[in-house]
Parts: structure tokens; C-alpha cells; sequence
């Protein structure tokens, strides 16, 4: 489960950040996952949950926004969500198709004390 090490490098990016703030606890992280980014939203609220345990984000609420895989036909233009993993534009059955959202993984923002 590479769930577990994402897990850790976001907590190890909000921890830096409080720590540099002089920060005592952390209140709420928000990340932002993308459908197609290869992680496991459920995954990452367990491994959250394990791992803050006797540390500054003991107890913070973790708030994941999924985003959907979308793309944009090259030919027509129509943007659409992307589904079955099937890169053909619904509209004129184009294959050009830039993907334009769904591979996200960040952290958005986070509530300290």
C-alpha cells in the first residue's frame, strides 16, 4: 500500500509548515485528489488516521476533494469527464484528447493553532 508513504510525505509537508509557524496543532488538513492520480482517498484517511496518532495532528479533520478525470478533444474542443478509461471524445470521436484534470495530488490548505 503506497498509500501508507503519500500518507507521510504530506504529513511530513503540513508539519514543516506548522513547525515554521510555531504552530501546536494541527486543526484540519484538505488535499486534493485526482481520480486518475493512483491514489486511494480511503487508503489515505486510514493511514491519516494510524499515523497522526502522539503527534501535532492527533485528532485533525481530514477533508479530501476528489477531482474527476477530464479532458479536452483537440479537434472540437468539448471538454468532458473521461469515463471507462476511454480517451475518445464523445462528441466527434476524435482520440486527441488533452487531459485536463483528474491526476492532481496536493495538499490545499491545513488549520493550525
Amino acid at each position: 500500500m503506497h498509500e501508507l508513504s503519500v500518507t507521510q510525505s504530506i504529513l511530513d509537508i503540513v508539519f514543516d509548515h506548522a513547525r515554521r509557524h510555531e504552530s501546536k496543532k494541527i486543526l484540519k488538513v484538505r488535499l486534493v485528489i485526482g481520480k486518475m492520480s493512483g491514489v486511494v482517498a480511503d487508503s489515505i484517511r486510514f493511514c491519516f488516521d494510524a499515523i497522526t496518532k502522539e503527534t501535532m495532528a492527533e485528532g485533525a479533520a481530514l477533508e479530501i476533494e476528489e477531482v474527476a478525470y477530464t479532458g479536452k478533444c483537440a479537434v472540437c474542443a468539448r471538454s468532458f469527464e473521461i469515463l471507462n478509461y476511454t480517451l475518445l471524445c464523445p462528441d466527434c470521436g476524435s482520440t486527441d484528447i488533452e487531459i485536463t484534470g483528474g491526476l492532481e495530488l496536493y495538499v490545499k490548505e491545513f488549520e493550525t493553532e
